[in-house]
């Protein structure tokens, strides 16, 4: 039986799982994600309209696991409809190096609150 990597990361994440505060995520923040993070839930594409800044962005199935990661995204770029993707995790630039995220780790997320938009 083969053991899927956990990999919990140290942020605070928020998640948005409202049709507002989905389609308002990130859009027009001026400062970046700082050890915190956007969870948009259902979602299997993003776009970078109106961002000031570049992100992470791991895409997950229903069981939390990755199946697609697109880093270092820039403001104004479109992610299309991700197979199997359920939702969202956007991130700091640069998390998915630092904690060696690979598709098929499970991904343990620190809730803290709902966002509303």
């Amino acid at each position: 039986m083969k053991t899927i990597p956990k990999k919990s990361l140290p942020y605070r994440i928020k998640i948005a799982n409202t049709f507002s505060a989905r389609l308002k995520g990130l859009m027009f923040r001026r400062s970046p994600l700082d050890r915190q993070g956007l969870w948009i839930t259902p979602c299997n594409s993003i776009h970078m309209f109106f961002m000031n800044f570049p992100i992470d962005a791991v895409f997950l199935d229903k069981e939390v696991r990755i199946v697609k990661l697109v880093g270092d995204l820039d403001p104004w770029k479109i992610v299309k409809p991700i197979p199997n993707a359920y939702s969202v995790v956007e991130l700091p630039v640069g998390t998915i190096k630092k904690f060696d995220l690979q598709t098929g780790d499970i991904l343990e997320l620190n809730v803290k609150e709902t966002v509303s938009a």
